[in-house]
């Protein structure tokens, strides 16, 4: 399995196959939903917000992960949202997305990134070393749906401590209707 992060040629593989899985798994509305929203994040983030991985194997698209800069108003620390994550239908179960995530977060930890957290099933995230945390310690930018999928990480030795402050996605993803 080859890991590739430069996205810019293969960004609409990379819509395609964010659009075909949520459609599989969620239905049509969300698979739309996800599709546009991947292409968004690749056509309006800036690139110093954003790190995308995808992964590869004999030149077909398995799977592709999202990771933008989250800030807190408060706080200095480097911070990065994990989503969205998609494993082509027909490689699920494999362990593809754990090993991509993984991948993702190592480059995070080499550029110096404290903190990763996503907004997803805590059974699948606390594979790789996601853990729940409450909303008062780690604020979220939009008011959330399911609480319980609040989860993060540190990247660093450090504990994970509260942030201080309002937090601030990416524009793309500051829309209620994902949270």
């Amino acid at each position: 399995m080859d890991y590739i992060e430069e996205f810019t040629p293969h960004a609409e593989a990379i819509a395609e196959l964010f659009a075909a899985t949520f459609t599989a798994s969620e239905g049509a509305e969300e698979g739309a939903l996800i599709g546009a929203l991947a292409r968004r994040l690749i056509a309006e983030t800036p690139t110093e917000n954003m790190r995308v991985v995808t992964a590869w194997e004999d030149g077909a698209l398995l799977g592709g992960i999202f990771f933008t800069r989250l800030t807190y108003a408060g706080d200095p620390r480097k911070v990065f949202i994990t989503a969205p994550v998609a494993v082509a239908t027909a490689h699920q179960g494999k362990g593809i997305g754990q090993r991509m995530i993984a991948h993702g977060l190592d480059a995070l930890r080499q550029e110096g990134v404290d903190i990763a957290v996503t907004y997803g099933d805590p059974a699948f995230y606390s594979r790789v070393g996601f853990k729940p945390v409450a909303e008062v310690d780690l604020p979220a930018p939009q008011p959330l749906q399911q609480p319980q999928g609040w989860i993060a990480q540190s990247l660093t030795d450090a504990p994970l401590t509260p942030l201080r402050g309002p937090a601030r996605c990416v524009a793309v993803l500051d829309d209620p209707a994902l949270w």
